[in-house]
């Protein structure tokens, strides 16, 4: 495994973190809990040391399977979680920075992963729901920073304006972003937030999983599936530009003997202003697929490659 300074904290961070998100098992197809844990050990034991997760992952089901995988294992990995968005089940999901909730999350989400502090714990979305005032919000953050309970502050899904506003009231370490071959519509965002020493770890880092090359004929999920409703890769026309840009990837794949997939994390992860790119597993042999992606690296001829296919096709 390949690991990076995370930002301006005292974390080095595996190039690779387990995302969650598939793991509370609402609307990613079939889950099943037992696999899902065996993935995230197995992932821990080739050398990952941070895992992702959210209260908004089906309810907190997510914060409770990584709860119970990370047991006897938790000195080992730094865990983020997320605050400010939650479900409701006449609502769907909230948006919320008001300091009562903000709290009201942070303790949930010390109980469901059975741990007494989080590591990074992330502003999910800016609220849109009720308006408070990051200051509101960023008060409440340091709060339980200073009684222990969090050891740093991040946001996702911010942009720089709000960002800054955001510092006026207390350090930002990191910032979760979408980011994958097929967006990057976060990039500049991203090396603005490097060149200030604010740590990049991308979500959607295999682009919901297009980019494992699994699917090479439109799917038919389910209405609700993520991948519908969040993403705009499984529709036309962007699948199939998709799938031109998946046949240069097949080629470099190939050549290293490896699959799709690993091409894709690694395009991500050699990235400068990557320090860490979320990956979705649900079972022990993604784990292990993922993980074996770094071992090696893409050439700077390579990389140019994917950049000019993607630059052609997307």
């Amino acid at each position: 495994m390949r690991y990076k300074q995370f930002g301006k904290t005292d974390m080095k961070v595996s190039e690779l973190t387990i995302g969650t998100w598939a793991i509370g098992g609402a609307f990613w197809g079939d889950v099943d809990k037992k696999d899902c844990i065996k993935a995230i050990h197995a992932m821990l034991d080739h050398g990952v040391n941070m895992v992702d997760t959210a209260p908004g992952y089906n309810f907190g089901e997510s914060e409770r399977v990584v709860g119970e995988a990370l047991q006897g294992k938790r000195e080992q990995v730094y865990i983020t979680t997320k605050t400010a968005l939650y479900n409701d089940k006449e609502k769907g999901y909230v948006k919320d920075g008001r300091r009562e909730t903000i709290v009201r999350l942070c303790e949930e989400s010390l109980q469901n992963l059975r741990t007494d502090y989080i590591d990074l714990l992330v502003i999910h979305w800016p609220d849109t729901d009720h308006n408070a005032p990051i200051e509101e919000t960023m008060d409440a953050l340091n709060m339980l920073k200073k009684a222990g309970k969090i050891r740093y502050i991040g946001v996702s899904n911010f942009n720089q304006e709000q960002i800054e506003e955001a510092q006026k009231y207390g350090e930002i370490a990191a910032l979760q972003p979408p980011y994958s071959m097929v967006n990057r519509s976060q990039e500049e965002l991203m090396k603005w937030t490097h060149a200030n020493g604010i740590a990049n770890m991308t979500y959607g880092s295999l682009g919901a999983g297009i980019l494992t090359g699994a699917i090479r004929e439109l799917p038919k999920f389910e209405e609700n599936d993520s991948r519908l409703t969040f993403y705009d890769f499984f529709v036309e026309p962007k699948f199939s530009k998709v799938m031109r840009l998946l046949h240069v990837l097949d080629a470099i794949a190939a050549v290293h003997q490896a699959p799709v997939a690993q091409v894709a994390i690694n395009w991500n992860s050699q990235k400068e202003f990557v320090n860490t790119s979320l990956c979705g597993v649900r079972n022990e042999q993604e784990a292990l697929e993922n993980c074996s992606g770094f071992e090696w690296s893409l050439t700077e001829g390579e990389i140019k490659m994917i950049d000019m296919a993607i630059a052609e096709y997307l």
